[in-house]
């Protein structure tokens, strides 16, 4: 019999705070808080979704009751409660997902769990996730339990939306920020996952699912395990841009060359096979946008390394910015901006998408001053 297909994001989930990408300002805090036996009674981890808040508690609730600490302030992993942790077989450990299970009977059954001390081990932990979900009756039938907890008791609440958490929650939490993945350590996390798994997989293939994920590792493993699956262990360039439905940088280069030659005909066979791939133009815009962004970076050396793609993409960026001035640049994201507002209002986004790509054309016979100056000038 097979063995059975685990995604990507449990098998390679992290047992330990130095195996958690991205976030190692928040994972350094906690181990020196765990070693310096400094633990707030009750944390708050906040940030977007797929960053490793719910991992992160995991872990620190592993950790916590380790019977064998280790001196970089790691659990062992081979003591009997991290044993029992990763099996899942943990008497001290308390889960509850807040985005279906939020009333305040859901929330009465957690305080009297808190009632009950930890069995073999030195603390009894409380992760709750996505945290904002609960009611406003749950809230406050929670407040009190929070603010004087046993002092065996430990807290872990997670949440994507922290604007919507009682401030009286808030000022009783120890309040962790996670931030947006990287796209170089997506990347870096999914080429050493491809290695393991036997997988071949184009270097620009997994930068374009990195910058996809928009800084969830979560989504990025999610769309790693589809497309290598479609693909017989194979992940190039081409059937991510296929399969994740991206217009390919190619386009834009290609725009920008056609753009400064003034072919305003083949601007417009352009656009008309962008829209015959089933993109839309407020995407097309978008992503010009962000190539127009890309060239003005490249202007000058020392900001060439914030560009997310490889060395050979690079150097492609840095050979059409010589196309044109720091300034021009300028005028053609504002341009763009102007457009992309537009075009969320008009009933004929196609003709904006066309006038924003010929002002593009004949931007130095439209004006010889910037942007700010003509704003001016509407405004007199």
């Amino acid at each position: 019999m097979s063995e059975a297909f685990i995604v990507s994001a449990r098998k390679y989930r992290p047992k330990r705070f130095d195996e958690v990408v991205g976030q190692e300002s928040t994972t350094q805090t906690l181990k020196t808080a765990i070693k310096n036996k400094q633990l707030a009674h009750s944390f708050l981890f906040c940030g977007p979704r797929g960053v490793g808040k719910t991992t992160i508690a995991r872990i620190l609730a592993k950790t916590i009751n380790c019977k064998d600490l280790q001196t970089d302030g790691e659990a062992c992993n081979q003591c009997d409660s991290c044993t029992s942790f990763d099996a899942n077989a943990s008497f001290n450990i308390y889960e509850l997902d807040a985005a279906s299970k939020n009333s305040v009977d859901d929330i009465k059954r957690l305080i009297e769990q808190v009632q009950y001390p930890p069995q073999n081990a030195q603390y009894k932990i409380f992760i709750i996730d996505e945290v904002h979900m609960l009611s406003s009756q749950a809230f406050n039938a929670f407040l009190k339990t929070l603010e004087e907890p046993p002092e065996y008791a430990k807290f872990i609440l997670a949440t994507t939306e922290r604007h919507k958490i009682l401030p009286t929650i808030l000022s009783r939490c120890q309040i962790y920020d996670f931030m947006r993945i990287s796209v170089r350590n997506i990347t870096s996390h999914l080429a050493k996952i491809a290695e393991k798994e036997g997988i071949e997989a184009e270097e620009n293939a997994l930068i374009l699912i990195s910058q996809k994920a928009d800084g969830g590792l979560r989504d990025a493993l999610s769309m790693f395990d589809r497309l290598t699956s479609l693909n017989d262990k194979k992940l190039s360039y081409q059937s991510v841009l296929e399969n994740l439905n991206i217009l390919d940088y190619d386009y834009f280069f290609k725009f920008v060359d056609t753009i400064h030659q003034q072919d305003t005909s083949q601007l417009l066979l352009y656009i008309e096979d962008v829209l015959s791939k089933g993109f839309e133009l407020d995407t097309l815009l978008e992503g010009l946008s962000q190539h127009i962004r890309n060239l003005w970076v490249c202007i000058h050396p020392n900001t060439i390394d914030l560009l997310e793609h490889s060395n050979d993409i690079k150097e492609k960026y840095k050979n059409q910015s010589k196309l044109y001035q720091e300034s021009t640049y300028l005028n053609l994201l504002q341009i763009l901006s102007d457009s992309e507002n537009a075009v969320k209002h008009s009933r004929n986004k196609r003709l904006v998408v066309e006038l924003a790509l010929l002002k593009m054309v004949y931007l130095d016979k439209l004006t010889n001053t910037t942007w700010t100056h003509l704003e001016v000038e509407k405004k007199k």
